[in-house]
């Protein structure tokens, strides 16, 4: 084998530790995601309850009507990631290159360290047992001489499972009569464009190899050599710059009018894309603004700037770009910066050496926030770094919307994210 590749995929993530940590959800249909009176979508869903036919990125009223008795949770991210990076910790002392693509997910190089099938055999049992031991968590693994065979052998055992694709052709024969979407460079739309064409199965991309072509072209010609088994790619480490964006939206529990309110919220979502960019040291040179109205009818704007990275700058820009839109009612807002690149390729500008700018940048950061929370007597100040955790943003956006600004009452401030007692909200 020119190189050896393990896939591991933790089984049913979120639920999994929901499940571990709370041992009473065991054997229960848990599915992590929005409640049930709420908009949104299924995070992911313990195998109880995909029993049920429920799957991630499910609408949760779909899920509610076929599992009504089922478990709902919101998800915990914090918790998540922080038994991510313990996975990652992991697995990553197996390889010589990790390729991380989610928080419960990740492509390994073994080539080294396995030398031969047997040896990356022991290294998966060794990947399985650790994870299981140390963190009290199941995952699947998949080892194989590409990338694609992989990942589809990690699928093939699940929950809690093992397989193995030495050579291409055990690839192909596996996977010849399936539904092309068994190629995970097929998605959805590109399986209904095949399906249209009387594509159906991975054989009948192999007997109409030149028809994909025509109809993909570039993408035509990698989803065939996928079908005969061939992908070379190598496992690349994730590195931050590569990202093509960085952004944050939050969908609103009911639609939103007044343009004004979606100005404050553009603002909080400018400040956890500053807080996600300056993490990593990153910079935009562009701004974007995502909408989904009421209809479900979504757009977005953009605008090229010079470069972008502080709260301010994104939001004002973000504003300008609300101001081109439609006055509709909008379910989803979201801003973001994109064209990204790192601090060592930024040319500064004649401001970046002025003191006087960046005090008057922060000064009108300071302006905005202290700005919005007296309007919606909030301590933004005092616990702004709460916001840039999701559940607490769309739990503060929530607040916002159903509490607009009405005098200047008592004066008293409430803290982001707590519950709606007083001095508080949820």
């Amino acid at each position: 084998m020119d190189q050896i590749i393990i896939h591991v995929d933790m089984d049913a993530f979120f639920a999994a530790v929901e499940i571990r940590d709370n041992p009473s959800l065991r054997g229960k249909p848990l599915i992590i995601g929005s409640l049930p009176h709420e908009r949104g979508v299924v995070a992911t869903a313990s195998y109880e309850a995909r029993k049920y036919g429920i799957h991630s990125a499910m609408n949760i009223k779909d899920a509610c009507r076929l599992c009504p008795n089922g478990v709902y949770m919101h998800p915990n991210m914090e918790k998540y990631r922080a038994v991510s990076a313990s996975l990652h910790g992991i697995w990553n002392t197996y390889a010589t290159a990790a390729e991380t693509i989610a928080l419960d997910e990740a492509y390994l190089d073994v080539t080294e360290q396995a030398v031969n099938l047997a040896g990356a055999r022991r290294i998966a049992g060794e990947i399985r047992r650790r994870t299981r031991d140390e963190l009290g968590l199941t995952c699947s693994v998949g080892v194989a001489y590409s990338k694609t065979a992989a990942k589809t052998a990690s699928e093939e055992k699940k929950p809690d499972g093992y397989f193995e694709i030495p050579d291409a052709k055990t690839f192909v024969d596996l996977i010849i009569d399936r539904d092309v979407r068994v190629l995970y460079t097929v998605g959805e739309k590109t399986a209904q464009k095949l399906n249209a064409a009387g594509i159906s199965t991975v054989r009948d991309i192999q007997e109409k190899q030149d028809q994909v072509r025509r109809l993909f072209g570039k993408q035509g010609q990698w989803i065939t050599q996928l079908a005969f088994g061939i992908d070379d790619r190598r496992v690349t480490p994730y590195r931050p710059e590569d990202a093509k964006t960085i952004g944050r939206e939050v969908t609103f529990q009911e639609d939103i009018s007044d343009f004004n309110l979606l100005k404050d919220i553009l603002f909080l979502l400018a400040l956890s894309v500053e807080n996600r960019a300056g993490r990593v040291g990153l910079f935009g040179q562009g701004v974007s603004l995502k909408i989904t109205y009421a209809d479900m009818k979504a757009i977005s704007r953009s605008r090229r700037v010079e470069y972008c990275v502080s709260a301010v700058e994104i939001y004002e820009e973000a504003v300008r770009l609300l101001g081109q839109v439609a006055r509709r009612p909008v379910r989803l807002i979201g801003v973001g910066i994109y064209d990204l690149y790192g601090e060592e390729n930024r040319q500064l500008r004649i401001e970046d050496y002025m003191d006087d700018v960046r005090e008057r940048r922060e000064a009108e950061r300071g302006r905005l926030l202290a700005g919005l929370g007296e309007k919606y007597r909030l301590d933004f100040a005092g616990h702004l770094r709460e916001i840039f955790r999701a559940e607490t943003l769309h739990k503060t956006v929530e607040y916002m919307r159903r509490h607009p600004p009405q005098g200047a009452g008592d004066g008293s401030r409430r803290s982001p994210g707590r519950d709606e007692e007083p001095g508080t909200f949820s």
